[in-house]
């Protein structure tokens, strides 16, 4: 009975070495990712990053593996669409980098039931043209449709055409393209935004 119980012990001692082993490999294989041949580190961008204009950009859900590339960006300011409350770890990255959060919580509904507020919509816009607030990441989860349509609703400000917003918004949101989020950018009155300077689109480049 007693080597019964010393075997059923040193069994338990060996998975537990296995379990303790395998989460260091796996942290010292993610070490190793973040930096290339020569020792230098490697940045990773959020899920669809991009930059809009200067000192707006846009992306997905940053995570933990993205922070020092957030950090080559000098950002002051996020503006965060989703409802859900931010992250610790990303609130821990933001008050050590001394970077303010904008939340604007727009519900993540499906086609067709789909409802973008635009007061939320103008509001978040106020935000991301103030130029105190640059450097400046506007991101939700994936960076397609919350993202995609304030970007539409500052083109529109920036009197781009709308086959160039649409194209712009195609880009991201791919095969998850919505009608309802073309139609909204397409009805959106930008005329109580003035004084902004136009920004050059596809549109002019062709003329």
């Amino acid at each position: 009975m007693k080597l019964d119980q010393e075997i059923n012990q040193h069994g338990r001692d060996i998975i537990r070495t296995i379990e303790v082993v395998q989460s260091v490999t796996k942290l010292s294989t993610t070490a190793v990712d973040n930096f290339d041949s020569n020792g230098e580190e490697l940045y990773t961008p959020p899920l669809n990053f991009s930059m809009v204009d200067n000192g707006i950009f846009r992306s997905g859900f940053p995570d933990t593996a993205n922070f020092s590339f957030l950090k080559t960006l000098g950002l002051r300011s996020i503006v965060y669409l989703c409802p859900e409350p931010y992250p610790e770890h990303n609130m821990e990255f933001l008050k050590a980098n001394r970077i303010q959060l904008f939340q604007f919580g727009i519900e993540g509904t499906k086609e067709p039931f789909v409802n973008i507020p635009e007061d939320t919509i103008r509001e978040a816009l106020k935000v991301v043209l103030d130029v105190r607030n640059h450097p400046l990441l506007i991101h939700c989860k994936r960076g397609k449709h919350r993202t995609g349509c304030l970007v539409g609703c500052l083109r529109k400000i920036q009197r781009w055409c709308l086959t160039s917003i649409f194209d712009e918004y195609q880009r991201f949101a791919a095969a998850k393209a919505r009608v309802s989020d073309q139609r909204f950018m397409e009805l959106f009155d930008a005329s109580g935004f003035k004084d902004i300077p136009p920004s050059p689109c596809s549109c002019t480049k062709r003329r």
